[in-house]
């Protein structure tokens, strides 16, 4: 007595599903009723096709339709979220590697549980979803057998409507068209990005061997920097908006503005502009390497390429003028082979710094930590050589909880004596219970990165120190909120006026704080710019 309930239960369950995976969103904020409210054309299409084709030829292509339109919801579901943390769209080609690191991340912040927990999901949806829509879509194409005229009749009518409302330009809302075409529209475009990503790559291949500075004698390089310590400080998630949104404005502004008044009085001068980063709210890698290559690095295919490539870095160019390179990196946890490539001497990360307090989120130590062992390992060692570093600051690194607050430089010792901070600090699930916590959070993570530096600067930078100090990117959506710019801000600071006389060329502004009207750059025409203003021909 309730078999034909059920059938029909289950029949008007495949239905939903299917009228549902034709309009599923790839974008977190569309997920409403009203996106769901829409004529999908994909439906007519489907229907015809389906009621014309014999028993078995039928069933291949119900099946063929339900793993593809399976597929676009699960990938639909991981362009939310990268929309979400990095601003772009998952890409099917190039993105897969970045699930280990989304592995690490989740791992190394929130716990091994947590990491599983997530890939166990990650694979349920991956294998859940397409199974799932490809009964949905067997189940109605038997239904529609058995009512083909019907069938017929409806699809007709859905084809009308659609073009009725899509020659009429009706809008639920100004995003949202009644007339849908989500399914078709976005493979149609994930076809075209594995296309341009392919060509892209091909392209690449051309571009990383064209280098003005490959063949420089080393006598030629970096000529106006010739004693000199250069340090180059990545600040993670150190954006636009932690400069002018006005929720950090006042805070950040307060410490840059603080910090000018220091550092002019330790006899320090500051010039500072805007980079746009390739990346947004992670990858920070691709930022390091673009800033350091001179070539736009917005992908993992183009980094893997750098990497196999002889291109000249940074790093090699102060390397090739016998500068000692050297690489402080407090977030590295294994061995890092690109450091070959970049041209380092030495490696130093969270294996070798001797680190013995807690974690601060997903960094390994606090800022003030990596800087004071930066002064022992290497920058107070007596006799050496002029150095180039690269080094990472990491307390401004997603999750913002906990962290640190600055101590006594003295009193930093092992990192044991961070323990109860750590103790003390409000949980990670407590902070991001809300949007306007961890954008408070993210706030304080600025202000604290932003004062340990400028306090090591004053307290420890000598007349040869020429420091850079520069975004890599700027924070997840979470904290940016939606379109925003790709935006950094970057500083040069140094005692010897005869450095920044080098670069009054480029309009940047006389503070540690961009004006908003400072040039904004690509950042990968950061290298060939620096290396020509501290050439010989720099100064003219």
């Amino acid at each position: 007595m309730n078999k034909p309930w059920a059938s029909r239960s289950l029949t008007v369950v495949a239905c939903v599903t299917v009228f549902v995976a034709l309009l599923y969103p790839n974008v977190l904020r569309r997920v409403s009723v009203g996106s769901f409210a829409r004529i999908p054309i994909e439906a007519a299409f489907i229907i015809l096709l389906l009621i014309v084709l014999p028993r078995r030829p039928r069933i291949t292509v119900a099946s063929i339709l339900g793993v593809l339109l399976g597929w676009l919801v699960v990938e639909k579901s991981l362009d939310m979220g990268f929309f979400r943390t990095l601003a772009r769209p998952f890409d099917p080609v190039l993105d897969w590697s970045l699930f280990g690191d989304a592995y690490n991340f989740v791992n190394e912040t929130y716990g091994g549980l947590a990491a599983w927990a997530a890939i166990i999901g990650a694979i349920l949806l991956g294998l859940s979803a397409p199974a799932f829509v490809t009964w949905a879509m067997l189940r109605v194409s038997a239904f529609l057998t058995r009512h083909r005229r019907r069938s017929a009749v409806a699809a007709s009518g859905i084809a009308a409507a659609w073009m009725l409302t899509f020659a009429l330009g009706v809008q639920l809302t100004a995003e949202v068209p009644l007339a849908a075409r989500t399914s078709a529209t976005y493979a149609w475009d994930r076809i075209w990005q594995a296309r341009e990503g392919i060509k892209n790559e091909a392209e690449f291949a051309a571009e990383v061997n064209v280098d003005p500075y490959r063949d420089v004698p080393a006598d030629q390089l970096l000529t106006g920097l010739r004693g000199k310590d250069f340090v180059l400080t990545f600040i993670e998630s150190y954006g636009r908006n932690a400069v002018e949104a006005p929720e950090f404005a006042e805070s950040t502004g307060a410490v840059l503005t603080d910090g000018d008044n220091r550092l002019k009085a330790a006899g320090f001068a500051a010039r500072s502009g805007w980079l746009t980063s390739p990346t947004f709210g992670g990858s920070s890698w691709l930022a390091h390497s673009t800033l350091l290559s001179g070539l736009w690095i917005n992908n993992q295919s183009r980094y893997r390429n750098l990497n196999a490539s002889q291109r000249l870095t940074l790093t090699k160019a102060f390397k090739t003028a016998n500068w000692d390179t050297v690489a402080m990196m407090p977030g590295n946890s294994r061995p890092w082979p690109e450091s070959v490539f970049y041209g380092y001497n030495r490696v130093w990360d969270s294996r070798n710094l001797g680190y013995q307090g807690p974690k601060f989120g997903w960094a390994s130590m606090p800022d003030q930590y990596t800087l004071t062992r930066f002064n022992e390992l290497e920058y107070k060692k007596p006799g050496r050589q002029p150095m180039m570093v690269e080094m990472p600051l990491l307390s401004t690194h997603t999750p913002w909880a906990p962290i640190p607050s600055s101590i006594p430089w003295e009193q930093v010792g092992d990192g044991s004596v961070y323990t109860a901070q750590a103790a003390a600090a409000t949980s990670k699930a407590d902070i991001w219970s809300s949007g306007k916590k961890v954008r408070k959070e993210y706030g304080k993570s600025v202000v604290y990165t932003l004062s340990t530096l400028i306090d090591w600067i004053q307290r420890y930078g000598d007349d040869n120190l020429v420091l850079v100090f520069v975004g890599d990117h700027q924070p997840s959506s979470v904290v940016s909120g939606e379109n925003a710019s790709h935006d950094v801000p970057i500083t040069i600071v140094a005692k010897d006026p005869a450095v920044l006389d080098r670069i009054d060329s480029w309009g940047w502004t006389e503070s540690l704080k961009p004006a908003t009207t400072a040039p904004v750059w690509p950042m990968s025409d950061f290298r060939d710019k620096f290396l020509t203003a501290y050439g010989p021909d720099g100064a003219q």
